[in-house]
C-alpha cells in the first residue's frame, strides 16, 4: 500500500524560501514519477514540478512556467523522499501543496496523493 506523508509547509514573507518533503512508503521510484501540485482557493489544481526515474536510475525534471527558475524538485532514493525547494516565493504561490506518485503522462496518471500542506506567502 502506497503512502505519501508530506511536511514542511508554513508561512513566509515574499522573497523567502520553504522546503517541502514527501516521504513515500510502498512505492518504487524507478520507472515512476513523483509530482508536486498545488491548489489555491477557487482555482484548479496545478502541476508545478515532477521528477521521473528511468530503468537505470537517471532522473528528469519538469516545471511549470509559473515556478521555473524558483522551485527545484529532487529525490533521495535512500530515504524514499522527494523534496520541493521553493525560493523567491511570491504571494501568488499561496496554496495547498500536494505530492503525488504514479506512472505519470505529463501532469496526468498520478495515482497516489499526500494529505497536503499549506503554504502561505505574505507580501
Amino acid at each position: 500500500q502506497v503512502q505519501l506523508v508530506e511536511s514542511g509547509g508554513g508561512s513566509v514573507q515574499a522573497g523567502g524560501s520553504l522546503r517541502l518533503s514527501c516521504a513515500a512508503s510502498g512505492y518504487t521510484f524507478r520507472n515512476n514519477c513523483m509530482g508536486w501540485f498545488r491548489q489555491a482557493p477557487g482555482k484548479e489544481r496545478e502541476g508545478v514540478a515532477r521528477i521521473s526515474t528511468n530503468t537505470y536510475g537517471s532522473t528528469s525534471t519538469w516545471y511549470s512556467d509559473s515556478v521555473k527558475g524558483r522551485f527545484t524538485t529532487s529525490q533521495d532514493t535512500a530515504k524514499y523522499t522527494v523534496y520541493l525547494q521553493m525560493n523567491n516565493l511570491k504571494p501568488e504561490d499561496t496554496a495547498m501543496y500536494y505530492c503525488a506518485a504514479g506512472r505519470c503522462a505529463g501532469w496526468r496518471n498520478f495515482s497516489y496523493w499526500s494529505q497536503g500542506t499549506q503554504v502561505t506567502v505574505s507580501s
